[in-house]
């Protein structure tokens, strides 16, 4: 299979052609509307989503109905991929943002290619590492940086470049303050200090960076 989208998944990086084909095969797709929620937080479940076309959301939440966003994934992006390896709980909630299209692998699918590929669990160990290094980063982030740091570090993570300048499309600061752990209020303040200042401009749901961010 040409361009098998299970290529883009690491844990398989170890794979050849046709071993991914016979992957690809026994895999489940299929089509969501907007607002669609694909994982809930607490639900016990077996499978890994690999995103074929489309954007989610994963978030958690309280009793109140409070939210706390922890990242968004588009086209090629996957998730659930620990739960391939545990029968824990899901330790976050996912849904659709758009019409989005999921490649669905399970779990006994996967032990099943793990058995007939032992060189697969190099690429499990590379993963596992990776996410750990990546939380410590992220609770590093939290703990250490302020509310501006962790902000104009999301603005270049999530900008492209275009004509000299950093743009984002399709991104509100209420996105950005639920990525930064910070309150709208307080990402709108420094919105308005760095618009005053020539940094920023904004127009409907794009942000342009116009020139280099103050580091404070």
């Amino acid at each position: 299979m040409l361009n098998n989208p299970l290529r883009q998944v690491s844990l398989f990086e170890g794979l050849d052609e046709t071993a991914l084909d016979t992957l690809s095969s026994k895999t489940i797709t299929r089509s969501y509307p907007k607002n669609a929620i694909l994982i809930n937080e607490g639900d016990l479940s077996d499978s890994m989503y690999l995103i074929l076309s489309g954007r989610v959301k994963v978030y958690a939440g309280d009793e109140d109905g409070h939210e706390m966003l922890i990242n968004s994934l588009g086209s090629g992006d996957y998730f659930g991929e620990l739960a391939l390896l545990d029968e824990h709980p899901r330790s976050a909630s996912v849904m659709t943002l758009e019409p989005s299209k999921m490649m669905i692998l399970s779990r006994a699918v996967f032990l099943e290619c793990l058995d007939a590929h032992p060189s697969m669990s190099r690429s499990l160990l590379r993963v596992l590492a990776r996410k750990v290094r990546q939380q410590t980063d992220h609770t590093k982030s939290i703990v250490l940086s302020s509310v501006y740091e962790r902000l104009v570090n999301l603005l270049h993570a999530l900008g492209k470049p275009r004509n000299g300048k950093i743009v984002l499309e399709n991104t509100t600061q209420k996105y950005l303050a639920e990525r930064v752990f910070a309150s709208r209020e307080m990402v709108s303040m420094i919105f308005s200090e760095l618009k005053q200042g020539g940094y920023i401009s904004t127009d409907r749901r794009c942000i342009t960076i116009e020139k280099k961010l103050p580091e404070k």
